[in-house]
C-alpha cells in the first residue's frame, strides 16, 4: 500500500494519541503547518519533519514504514531500496521497518543546492559516512566543513548538524546511523 507523507503523518499522529494542535505545540511548529501536512497540500522539508517526528518519538524510518510489513530480508536489490527523503534529497535506505534493528544504512544523493532545512537535525546516536562523490558541506554545530569524495565523517547525533550540497554537480554519501533513529 502506498500512502502520501500527510496520510502517514495522520496515522503516526493518531497512534500518538495526538490532537493536530497538541502535535504542533509539541514541535514548535504553527497549527495550519500540521493540518497541510496532513492533507498534502504542503511537503515538509526533511529537517522539519525530522522535527514534527522527534515530538512524538519516531524516526524517519519508522514514518516511512508505517503499513508497511517487517522484512527478513537479507539482501536488498537496487530497486527495493525504501526512499525515505524529500526535496533534492534522495535517502535510500536498506529495509522498511527498522523497529528492533540497531542499525541503519542509508545511500543519500544530493542534488545541486538541496540541503536538509534551515533547522539543524539533531537525533540521538551517533552517524558516519562516506562521500562517494561530488561535494557536501556538512556543518556541525557552528562550524562547517566541505567534504569531497573519499572523506568522510563520524560524530554524535544530538550535535545540531546539516548537510548541503552547494556545487552544481551531485554529491552521493553512503552512511550508517547507529541506533536508527533518523
Amino acid at each position: 500500500m502506498d500512502i502520501t507523507t500527510g496520510e502517514r503523518l495522520k496515522i503516526a499522529r493518531q497512534r500518538a494519541g495526538l490532537s493536530q494542535r497538541a502535535l504542533a505545540k509539541k514541535a514548535g511548529v504553527g497549527n495550519a503547518t500540521v493540518s497541510l501536512i496532513e492533507s498534502d497540500r504542503i511537503n515538509p522539508s526533511v529537517s522539519a519533519l525530522k522535527r514534527i517526528l522527534d515530538a512524538i518519538a519516531m524516526p524517519l524510518s519508522d514514518f516511512f514504514a508505517i503499513d508497511e510489513k517487517a522484512s527478513e530480508e537479507k539482501v536488498f536489490k537496487a530497486g527495493s531500496l525504501t526512499e525515505i527523503g524529500r526535496g533534492g534529497i534522495s535517502f535510500r535506505q536498506i529495509g522498511k521497518d527498522l523497529s528492533g534493528r540497531a542499525l541503519q544504512l542509508l545511500y543519500e544523493t544530493y542534488q545541486p543546492g538541496a540541503d536538509t532545512g534551515k533547522i539543524m537535525l539533531r537525533h540521538e546516536g551517533e552517524e558516519a559516512g562516506f562521500v562517494i562523490s561530488g561535494r557536501i558541506e556538512l556543518t556541525i554545530g557552528s562550524t562547517l566543513h566541505i567534504l569531497n569524495a573519499g572523506d568522510a565523517y563520524y560524530f554524535k547525533s544530538a550535535e545540531p548538524h546539516r548537510f548541503r550540497n552547494a556545487t552544481a554537480r551531485p554529491a552521493v554519501i553512503v552512511s550508517a546511523c547507529t541506533p536508527p533513529t533518523f
